[in-house]
């Protein structure tokens, strides 16, 4: 369990928004009370009784798998439950996210590395990680919104889509670590995150592809 503001006093006080969901299956998300602890839950409510509910059911049921998986882990929100099935109770992380940091020290991403190693280890994969998605909390990286979050099989760690799933992770957080550190990749680890030929492939592929499409 992470580290969190003072315990709500009532769990019927009036919720405070912090993001409305405009794009295709993107939840509202708001800041609560639940069983008189603070709380962000991801909502999808508004996607009941159409033909898209089952989606936004199985978004939360994935969602709440993970964070169930990495539950008393610090770098990750508790579980606190779902809602009616079409929300998501999860701890709130009180701080601020990377991409809103002044000034971030470089230990932050050496447990944020240390963090990703782990999580690829348990074989899940973030696939979404960039700066509004890290929480800072006293100093200790916390990561949020798993709803991309993939967990491979048992069979199927070495898979090459697992690994560039991984690699895409780690690609990532080296992108930030500059950015905000100034610290550009070793030799080493440029190495780990280059792109193997089969992906560059699909990537000119697809960029022809679209180039045509849109005439």
């Amino acid at each position: 369990m992470n580290t969190t503001v003072a315990s709500c006093v009532d769990d019927t006080a009036p919720a405070e928004l912090l993001k409305r969901g405009e794009r295709l299956l993107e939840p509202d998300v708001y800041r609560t009370c639940l069983n008189g602890q603070p709380a962000v839950v991801k909502d999808y409510t508004r996607y009941r009784g159409t033909p898209l509910s089952p989606i936004a059911r199985l978004l939360v049921r994935r969602e709440a798998r993970i964070l169930q998986r990495l539950s008393g882990w610090k770098h990750a929100p508790a579980l606190l439950g779902t809602i009616g099935g079409l929300a998501l109770g999860m701890e709130f992380i009180p701080g601020q996210t990377l991409s809103a940091a002044q000034s971030v020290g470089i230990e932050v991403f050496e447990q944020l590395q240390f963090a990703l190693d782990r999580l690829h280890a348990a074989g899940i994969t973030h696939n979404d990680l960039h700066g509004t998605n890290v929480m800072v909390n006293g100093g200790v990286p916390v990561l949020v919104d798993f709803t991309s979050a993939w967990r491979s099989p048992r069979w199927l760690p070495v898979h090459p889509v697992s690994r560039q799933l991984r690699r895409s992770d780690r690609k990532n957080l080296l992108k930030m670590r500059l950015r905000l550190t100034g610290t550009r990749p070793s030799a080493s680890e440029a190495a780990q995150v280059a792109d193997p030929r089969w992906v560059a492939g699909v990537r000119v592929a697809w960029k022809r592809f679209y180039r045509w499409f849109k005439g």
